[in-house]
């Protein structure tokens, strides 16, 4: 098969906290002064067998504590940009979490600061395209949530959109019907993690609720027959991450992921990496995984169409990065 790292794609399903490599994680720790709970760089690495999200997010939240400056987001950035640029990535819709950063000490200005410079970087050496999403954490109080919305506001026009992440099952979208109101009314873009753990209610709760134009996993939704016509007869992108779902045993192995189901009934389906540091690969080796299990070259090319055009890119990028992954298919 075609390498499929020269695919165009882009990324829509990305946290920018998830890409922290243990190496980078000890560097920035020692250039900010904080003690990780972590002997070293392979007692780290070591940690990453996760019994479920909660279990990955404990983790990931002390990790998170290295994060200090304006230029720690920018070398986190452009650390992750090299490698999607290797994988064929044009476009990234990269998700931020201000409020796990604000019980750090460090306000949301930085973190969008040092991101967007991470993007310039981005789009000069690399002609990656893209944005921030900022995401509620949806375990924290809903007051906190919020707050946050306040305080982007005045910057809304430089962010492309508002995510819900983080645990998910016993906080139902339901329960941010009015920041996600509020995100509407500041012009915001509007996605929510749903269907991962939790039941196909959740996913429901974001469509009708939120309003949200996409669904972050999303995969439980096949247990659902009325949601899945749903979801193909609207067109509502799913973006699915299959490593992540293995690694976090929101399914038992690979070969039981049900993406080929969500295909088959004619979902918008997209493939991302997720936190792809913690779960075992970058976006390049999830493309990877969905072709062990049977997708051709077509259908992978078709994955990452579905990728461009569930994207918040405008028009005319979205045409040039189709007209590239056709070029690829007619090639490959």
């Amino acid at each position: 098969m075609t390498d499929l790292r020269t695919l165009p794609k882009a990324e829509l399903h990305l946290h920018i906290e998830g890409t922290l490599e243990p190496e980078l994680a000890f560097a920035l720790a020692a250039r900010n002064g904080v003690t990780l709970p972590f002997a070293d760089v392979d007692d780290l690495r070591g940690r990453y067998d996760f019994e479920d999200l909660q279990s990955f997010l404990d983790l990931y939240y002390a990790c998170m504590a290295v994060l200090r400056t304006e230029r720690d987001f920018t070398d986190l950035a452009v650390a992750y940009f090299e490698q999607a640029a290797a994988d064929g990535v044009r476009h990234v819709e990269m998700f931020f979490d201000p409020q796990v950063h604000a019980t750090n000490g460090v306000p949301v200005d930085v973190v969008i600061d040092g991101l967007q410079a991470g993007f310039a970087v981005a789009a000069e050496r690399f002609g990656i395209t893209g944005g921030l999403i900022v995401c509620i954490v949806r375990d924290h109080p809903v007051a906190s949530a919020e707050a946050l919305i306040e305080a982007i506001a005045p910057r809304a026009h430089e962010l492309l959109g508002i995510g819900l992440d983080s645990a998910e099952v016993g906080y139902p979208p339901s329960l941010f019907e009015g920041v996600f109101r509020r995100a509407a009314e500041l012009g915001l873009h509007r996605v929510a993690h749903a269907g991962e753990e939790a039941p196909p209610s959740y996913v429901w709760e974001a469509l009708r609720l939120l309003a949200v134009e996409r669904v972050d996993h999303g995969i439980r939704s096949v247990d659902d027959p009325d949601l899945l016509a749903h979801l193909a007869e609207h067109r509502v992108p799913l973006t699915v991450c299959p490593l992540s779902n293995v690694r976090l045993q929101a399914v038992p192995e690979l070969a039981a992921h049900p993406l080929r189901r969500l295909v088959d009934a004619g979902v918008v389906a997209t493939i991302n990496s997720d936190d792809p540091s913690y779960f075992g690969g970058y976006i390049g080796d999830n493309y990877a995984a969905v072709a062990s299990l049977g997708f051709d070259t077509a259908e992978l090319a078709q994955l990452a169409a579905n990728s461009i055009e569930a994207s918040f890119a405008d028009a005319a990028r979205k045409a040039d990065l189709i007209a590239q992954v056709r070029a690829w298919a007619a090639s490959a």
